[in-house]
């Protein structure tokens, strides 16, 4: 018997279920569906820590399957469980989604240690290694979005015996689930042209493994945390059953076209709102000017000189709460109740203000914490409102963690939401996340694993609920930059930060790769032409059209001493604002594009951009090195225009294919629009 569905294909061996070919990649032996251990099981094979041919991998069995027109799902058994593995496909996207469902089917309590969301998809024997190429994105803060290409011998996996103990993995363990590596990469097999590109979506710890089994070829598996990475196991009774993450996969025959089945799919999941539907240019008062200490004098003078560059949200960060001191706030936070020092009219006052200049207003929260020094929310919440391993309260960087799975947060947190929107006049919510709590919570749950893994899981779900109760507010993720950017976050809000990046001259390297992670119409992207590092008279052209540029491929988070620059600077930045404005109807549709391959940190020129059906939107950036860059579009060009700034003093030419940049100096950009 034959399966197919979509681009995969599954056969029938016995009892036994495989798949044996996705898009034109096929692969004889042919990879088994799922992999579930059950701790006290047999581990049939010396495999040392790798995840395939667990325990109940290798003794499931076909048992029926359903298919639809974009569903399949297919169940399998053993003795133990029942394991459903459900693809779902998307329409105008090869990607496919895959979770399983873990039933157990005993008549006593099992302890699972590891599930797989998906396993299979071999590229290759174990002796085309180097014909095979991983890129795994690597992260760190003010670094995110770093993609490294390898082969997989030069990552180390290549034949030495029959099967080795060698993986190519990777376990985030904590609640940044991204602080050093995005869930998600690509796989190519260099000889046949095939690209294949997998995210795992979840905003705590997760584990992807390549390897290679006694079949002699590799497979991918995909999941969430388990015993060994992770201190995750899952206790089920008769009966119950636990379902896993969801993790995508997408074909393709090039960088920018697995790269773009990954952006169309991704589209399906996002999060929506329709306050951010226009993909609104937004004022941040925090980098570079207010910092931690924002007041009702400052925002005043500040508001009117941004009100004129026509942003349409004006966002006070963090200290608009309480009378935290000025130097180290944090410790304090928790009860999110306005300061009458730094705001003596009320927030509400300035928030109206703001509105007065045609502008909305925002506030940022950290709701996910309570400081060490909050005396008022330590006394209100109990023990078992925070995580807790051993009996005692995570305690990081002057933090307790909230735990969402309590009733008495979620109100709690629910009423801050609603003071924040309906008496302090927040039409924007900026939620923010500055720690990671390390391996869970134990409270509640058979490991810190388990209990991180509901716990966040609770967070999104309370969030989702705020976002629908209020849908004329935008809600921005953020997490200390963009240390939590995947994409079962990125499902409920609209934007999230990409970084907090502080040089303008570095961001280039983040902007430059980060539509391979985010969509660009949530892709929130720092702009601050007037650093800390300078006085503003001294704020030139081209710096000021860096850090433009910089924002235009995602969503512009303007920030800065705008109020202090001149006429003719402030002229430049308007510009970029209303050029931004003119993007938003082709970047919700646009497809990444990436004509140089990524951007390395430290490379002397970087090239990206996003692609509609005609035409091409590219921001080159000049950073260091030779001032002349030459960019090949493979498609083809009938035009090309120098769309900003207006009065660049670069020049540019058409020849043939290639697009031939020469800027005047370095620390340069423009931003291109090209017919194809």
């Amino acid at each position: 018997m034959q399966i197919e569905f979509k681009n995969l294909r599954f056969e029938l061996r016995g009892e036994k279920l495989f798949l044996t070919q996705w898009g034109n990649v096929s692969y004889p032996n042919g990879n088994s569906i799922a992999e579930v251990h059950v701790c006290g099981e047999n581990k049939p094979t010396h495999l040392g820590v790798k995840m395939a041919e667990s325990s109940e991998g290798c003794r499931l069995v076909y048992e029926s399957h359903v298919q639809t027109e974009n569903v399949l799902e297919i169940v399998e058994r053993s003795e133990l469980v029942r394991v459903k593995t459900v693809y779902t496909a998307y329409e105008g996207t090869n990607a496919i989604r895959v979770h399983t469902e873990t039933t157990n089917i005993s008549e006593k309590e099992i302890v699972l240690e590891e599930v797989s969301a998906f396993i299979g998809l071999g590229l290759g024997s174990i002796d085309e290694a180097e014909d095979l190429y991983f890129t795994r994105f690597q992260q760190s803060h003010h670094a995110e979005c770093q993609p490294r290409r390898r082969s997989f011998r030069d990552w180390g996996l290549f034949r030495a015996n029959t099967q080795s103990q060698k993986r190519i993995a990777f376990a985030n363990v904590g609640s940044w689930s991204t602080k050093e590596e995005l869930p998600q990469a690509i796989i190519e097999n260099k000889k046949t042209g095939a690209f294949i590109m997998f995210q795992i979506e979840s905003n705590a710890s997760w584990y992807y493994e390549i390897g290679d089994v006694s079949q002699q070829q590799y497979y991918l598996y995909l999941g969430g945390p388990n015993a060994s990475f992770g201190g995750w196991s899952k206790a089920l009774q008769k009966g119950e059953s636990y379902r896993s993450l969801s993790v995508a996969l997408a074909f393709g025959d090039s960088l920018n076209s697995v790269v773009a089945e990954m952006t169309k799919y991704r589209r399906y999941i996002s999060g929506k709102s329709v306050a951010d539907s226009t993909l609104p240019a937004i004022f941040n008062e925090y980098m570079h000017l207010s910092w931690d200490f924002p007041t009702e004098e400052t925002t005043k003078k500040y508001a009117p000189q941004v009100a004129k560059t026509g942003v349409e949200y004006y966002v006070i960060d963090c200290g608009w709460h309480n009378e935290e001191p000025s130097v180290g706030v944090y410790p304090f936070v928790g009860q999110w109740k306005e300061s009458t020092v730094r705001f003596p009219s009320s927030v509400r006052a300035i928030t109206d203000y703001l509105r007065s200049l045609g502008m909305k207003a925002g506030l940022w929260i950290e709701p996910e914490v309570v400081g060490v020094n909050c005396k008022e929310m330590l006394d209100y919440y109990d023990d078992d409102c925070f995580f807790q391993r051993n009996g005692r309260k995570v305690a990081v960087h002057g933090r307790y963690f909230l735990d969402y799975r309590n009733e008495k947060v979620r109100n709690y947190m629910s009423e801050t939401i609603r003071r924040m929107v309906e008496d302090y006049g927040a039409d924007y919510i900026k939620s923010d996340y500055n720690q990671d709590c390390g391996i869970g919570t134990d409270l509640n749950a058979l490991t810190a694993g388990e209990g991180l893994q509901e716990a966040a899981q609770a967070f999104l779900d309370w969030m989702q609920e705020m976002v629908e109760k209020y849908p004329n507010v935008i809600f921005e993720g953020c997490a200390s930059g963009g240390m939590r950017m995947d994409y079962k976050t990125l499902g409920v809000y609209s934007l999230l930060s990409t970084s907090d990046q502080v040089n303008y001259l570095d961001y280039p390297y983040i902007a430059g790769n980060v539509l391979a992670a985010v969509l660009p119409e949530q892709a929130a992207v720092w702009a601050y032409p007037v650093g800390s590092d300078i006085k503003t008279p001294d704020v030139s052209q081209e710096r000021i059209a860096v850090n433009m540029i910089n924002s235009f491929l995602g969503r512009m988070h303007l920030a800065s001493h705008i109020d202090e620059m001149n006429e003719e600077q402030l002229a430049l930045v308007t510009e970029g604002v209303n050029y931004y404005n003119t993007l938003t109807e082709a970047k919700k549709v646009a497809m990444p594009y990436f004509p140089k391959g990524f951007a390395n940190f430290g490379d002397d020129n970087v090239v990206a951009g996003f692609k509609t059906d005609d035409k091409i939107y590219l921001a080159v950036w000049c950073l260091k090195g030779d001032t002349k860059v030459s960019v090949t579009i493979s498609e083809g060009i009938k035009s090309a225009k120098l769309a900003y700034p207006s009065d660049s003093k670069a020049t540019y030419q058409v020849v043939g294919n290639d697009l031939c940049v020469r800027f005047e100096k370095t620390k340069c950009a423009a931003f291109f629009e090209i017919e194809i």
